[in-house]
């Protein structure tokens, strides 16, 4: 069964940093692009970076870039989000998935909160 387990989230003042991970499971992995997508309270789930199969290509928001770093690594079925600079505008709940259709059942996200 497809699966996809998000963790690394958590309470943090503004300038602080978290890494978030993402292990997949029950699907093949390796050969996908994979993005991290975040949703904040009464707002839409937006795209945040992605990342190319091989790793060797990345996308981000602007709201994020210079400040996130979107990884892989495809022996361990994980995709990583190191966040840097932290900022109360990135609260939101953050969740994993592949980019392209079909994705895996959405997972249950993981909670970041960034207080000023």
């Amino acid at each position: 069964q497809a699966q996809l387990i998000e963790s690394g989230g958590g309470l943090v003042q503004a300038g602080e940093s978290l890494r978030l991970t993402c292990v997949a499971s029950g699907r093949a992995f390796s050969s996908d692009d994979w993005g991290w997508f975040r949703q904040a309270p009464g707002k839409e789930r937006e795209f945040v970076a992605t990342i190319n199969w091989t790793g060797q290509r990345t996308t981000y928001a602007d709201s994020v870039k210079g400040r996130f770093t979107i990884s892989r690594d495809n022996t361990r079925n994980t995709v990583y989000l190191q966040m840097n600079d932290l900022q109360p505008e990135d609260t939101a709940v953050y969740y994993c998935n592949l980019v392209a259709n079909p994705q895996f059942p959405w997972g249950r996200g993981t909670q970041v909160t960034v207080s000023s």
